[in-house]
Formats: C-alpha cells, structure tokens, sequence
C-alpha cells in the first residue's frame, strides 16, 4: 500500500523523506547550483527582504487563491517548472509530474529533457498543460518538434533562453554524476545560436500561447513584447547557470514596468512558501513556478509525495492572503508589500530555519 503523505504536514518532512530516497549525486543535481551558488541564494535573499502590509477588519471568511494562466483557470498561481531528467527522481519521470499538476489543479511546463516523451507525459492527465524546448537541432528539427507538441495538445509553448552555455554546476560535479540529459550531449551550436529571429519563427510556428523563459531585464523584457511573446517568464535557471547574478525577485519591479501588463509574468527561484507566492502576485507576477520544491516532492513520494507539497503551498497561501485582508489574487498590489531587513542568511534550504532532525511520519 502507497504511503499515506496526508500525514505530512510540512514541506521540511518531505525533504527529509526525499533526501532518505535519493544517492548522493541526484541529490546535489537537485539542491546545488552553479559555481559559487550565489544567484541562488540572492533568489531566497530576494523574497526575505520583502514584508507584507497587512490590512484589517475585512472579510476574509472566504478566500479564495486560484487564478487564470494563459487562459486556464488554476488551483493556486504555482506551475510547475520544467525540469531535466526528472526520471533520476522517480522512475515515471515527467509523467509523474503532469499527473500531480492534473490531480491537482495547475499545469506543469513539461521540458524537453525529461522522460517519457512528450506524447506519455501529454496522455497522463486531460488537465492542460505546456511545454518546454530546449534548440537541439536546425529549423527542420524544430519544426517537427513544434508538431509533435501541437499534436499531443500541449496549450503552450515555452523556450528557455538563458542556456547558450551550459553551466558548471559543482556539487554534481564533485560527486561524478552527470544528468542523464548531459551523458550524450547535443551540439551546443544551436541552443547558442537563438536570436529573436528564431524566436518570431518558432512563435509563428508554434499558434499557441508563448512564453519566453529566462528573462533577466527590462530591456529584454521590452523586446519581448515587441515581438508578441505571450508570457515573460522572468528565471535565472534558479541559479544553476549564470552565477553572481540578481535574485528574480529584485528583477520583478523593472520587468512589470516594462511589460506594462501587455503579457503574464512568471517567476521562479526560491519560491519555498506561500507567503512567497502571495509576494510575487503582490509585486506584478501572474504565477510562480517552482523547480526544487516540485523534485523534493517526487523523490519523496511520488504523485501523492507532489500533491501534498502543492496542498500545503495552498493551505499557507490562504492563511496569508486571510491575514493580510484579501480574499482573491487580483486584490493584491504592491501597497501590500513593502523592503525589509534580512533576518536569516539565505540558502537553498534558509524557509525552514527549524527543520528537525528526522520527523518523518
């Protein structure tokens, strides 16, 4: 009988439950980032510097935290974002993770260096979802790949853009594992050489929404909405390629101004918490979408292991939408947030600053 992960009623305990599952070498592909791991941390530092101005003596009695995302309505405004070599977690791979986005209400942006193909992952749920493609060929290449995902209805599309080179992510490195995704590496000519020509014509192409992954600044940010981009998803690959950059949070103000709401806005890096969700939407962001909470989730338990992760984002979203007087996402804006001081050094793990020793039920 499966593990009844009701029971869990922290992320912390899933964690441990997920670092009891995996070797040594997933584990630092997972919780590490590149070089110094300094962009990661600024991510966490970001949202640490950020309090909430919480308004009272309104009626909270019914809150409620879903939203729409390119046209789809739901559960909480969290994705799940596209992960390379999910099958090092759990053997169904992205499978496993569109199956605990549809159980659960929101849509998993499936990447294209993940297992199963595109076509099982698609069939796992008839919730929508979206997908993620890494330049791994010439136009013919890419074409047949945008009509492989048309044709398996993904709803969107999605092309990461801050990979020109790959990283030196050395907590891996250190352990001699590689990412299954990098044991026969294609020519890094092509993910190199994407321009904004590309772009309009893998845009053209695709016919569903787009989203631009990868987006660092305003002027970036600018051109894309010049050229029709649907979604400016605003990443710093969570602090696994360039290192010494800004934190995503602190890239959110300029890049909302810029955008001008003329598309969604996502961010990812650091989001660990609800509270953390609810400062994104807060600050102009459509949704989050979380990377290392969404494989701590799947090396624990699976869907179930997933389901319950997003579960109890929504139960800390709710708590702190209700606290700070609002009853629906489209309530909140910036008045709701304000700069604050840092009170705990930021790391990968810094949202749980009492996680015990072992409580895994």
């Amino acid at each position: 009988m499966s593990e009844d992960f009701s029971t869990y009623v922290t992320v912390e305990q899933i964690i441990q439950r997920a670092r009891k599952n995996l070797a040594q070498g997933p584990w630092d592909y997972l919780a590490g980032a590149s070089e110094s791991e300094t962009t990661m941390r600024r991510n966490r530092l970001a949202f640490d510097k950020v309090a909430f101005r919480p308004r009272v003596l309104a009626d909270v009695s019914s809150v409620n935290p879903s939203t729409t995302f390119i046209g789809h309505q739901i559960r909480i405004p969290v994705l799940l974002a596209p992960i390379g070599s999910l099958q090092v977690f759990i053997p169904e791979g992205g499978a496993a993770a569109t199956a605990a986005a549809g159980e659960f209400g929101t849509m998993h942006v499936v990447s294209s260096v993940t297992q199963p193909s595109l076509e099982e992952t698609s069939a796992t749920t008839d919730f929508p979802k979206s997908y993620q493609l890494y330049i791994h060929g010439d136009w013919e290449w890419t074409k047949e790949m945008i009509a492989r995902v048309k044709s398996a209805d993904y709803k969107g599309f999605c092309i990461t853009v801050d990979t020109a080179n790959y990283s030196r992510r050395e907590r891996p490195m250190l352990s001699r594992w590689t990412p299954v995704s990098r044991r026969n590496p294609v020519d890094p000519k092509w993910q190199a050489s994407v321009t904004w020509d590309s772009i309009d014509k893998i845009k053209s192409e695709a016919g569903v929404p787009f989203m631009l992954k990868g987006i660092a600044t305003a002027e970036d940010a600018k051109i894309a909405i010049e050229h029709g981009v649907d979604v400016v998803w605003i990443s710093n690959h969570g602090g696994r390629q360039l290192d010494h950059g800004q934190g995503t949070m602190e890239m959110l103000p300029e890049i909302v101004e810029a955008v001008d709401g003329k598309a969604e806005i996502v961010l990812d890096g650091g989001v660990q918490r609800g509270s953390d969700v609810v400062k994104a939407v807060a600050m102009g962001a459509t949704a989050v979408a979380i990377g290392k909470m969404q494989g701590w989730g799947l090396a624990a338990g699976g869907v179930p292991g997933m389901v319950r992760v997003l579960e109890i984002l929504e139960e800390e979203i709710r708590i702190a939408m209700g606290l700070m007087g609002v009853t629906a996402m489209d309530q909140l804006n910036p008045n709701y947030v304000c700069p604050a001081d840092l009170v705990t050094m930021p790391h990968e793990m810094s949202s749980w600053v009492n996680m015990p020793v072992d409580r895994i039920p």
